[in-house]
């Protein structure tokens, strides 16, 4: 029987490569963000899948807006198997030089929104004995940056949040509380990032592709872990922020300077943190290059290349 998956944030990066791999593995969709423009074409790529899609234009920090998404989906297919939340906004600066507001909704966005979906999934599955529950956290939910307080307040937020959940559901054995952990993964998020600090940020090398931690993300339906990090030096990152505090407090500024900013200067605005920008919805952000489009491209050179042959002996 195919599952029935919620979607949360599917209209770019790692939520919409997600959703396209779970319409490609036969699940029905639910698929939430704010942009409904965008959500129908998401709907369409998972349609041509074979999928048997739900839209719900859903704004994560509205009051009782994700109760609505998970009532819609259960009046759609009966249940909910598993919950993917993978919404995220972030924004540079000071802590002290970005508005309040600007922090809070970076806050109200990563981490409060994540709990009440947490609490809507939750609810659910315990009234179902089953489900998994998957929340997109950070490299940042484990170690710390400078101009990004917002966010990595939210995702420590978010990971002490899921050792709790996972401890308080050890009475429920079918119910899985899944922590997905990227470093930097090329997607929009940078570009549509608030920025109160005067210059673009960027994600530091190694960029993982989101089609990497989508699989991750997926992944976790078929085999549930804890946490699954996503990101070769991870690893390194947080033994050297635990283990060598003090050296890496040194260091960590520079190279975020060197290779977390661009030197492009940038005016101060308010990103996608209080408005969708559907213009900016998409699976990369640009900062790899996209293999598969290039191994395609290189494919159908040959045949190209032998048409044009063909219409100049005709």
């Amino acid at each position: 029987m195919s599952r029935v998956v919620v979607v949360v944030g599917a209209t770019s990066g790692i939520g919409r490569v997600a959703a396209r791999e779970f319409a490609r593995r036969g699940d029905r969709l639910v698929l939430a963000a704010r942009a409904p423009q965008t959500l129908n074409d998401v709907r369409a790529e998972c349609a041509a899948e074979g999928a048997e899609v739900l839209v719900v234009p859903t704004d994560v920090t509205a009051p009782g807006a994700l109760a609505a998404l998970a009532d819609a989906a259960v009046a759609r297919f009966g249940r909910i198997d598993a919950w993917v939340h993978t919404a995220a906004v972030t924004a540079y600066g000071r802590f002290d030089e970005v508005p309040g507001r600007i922090f809070d909704q970076v806050v109200r966005t990563d981490l409060l929104a994540a709990a009440e979906a947490a609490r809507v999934a939750l609810r659910h599955f315990r009234s179902t004995g089953s489900g998994t529950l998957v929340l997109t956290g950070s490299v940042l939910g484990h170690i710390t940056a400078p101009y990004l307080s917002g966010y990595v307040a939210a995702k420590w937020g978010l990971t002490g949040l899921v050792r709790t959940l996972q401890q308080e559901l050890r009475d429920l054995p079918d119910v899985h509380v899944c922590l997905v952990s990227p470093g930097s993964v090329d997607t929009p998020i940078y570009q549509r990032a608030a920025n109160h600090l005067g210059l673009v940020g960027r994600p530091p090398p190694p960029v993982a592709t989101p089609e990497r931690v989508a699989r991750a993300v997926v992944d976790c339906l078929a085999r549930p872990r804890r946490e699954v990090s996503v990101g070769r030096l991870n690893p390194l990152m947080r033994v050297g922020f635990t283990v060598l505090p003090g050296l890496y407090d040194v260091l960590v500024g520079p190279l975020m300077r060197r290779l977390g900013l661009a030197d492009e200067p940038a005016p101060a605005h308010d990103g996608v943190l209080f408005a969708a920008d559907p213009a900016s919805e998409a699976v990369r952000g640009g900062w790899l290059p996209d293999v598969g489009h290039l191994l395609r491209t290189a494919a159908a050179l040959p045949a190209s290349a032998g048409t044009r042959l063909l219409r100049r002996v005709r």
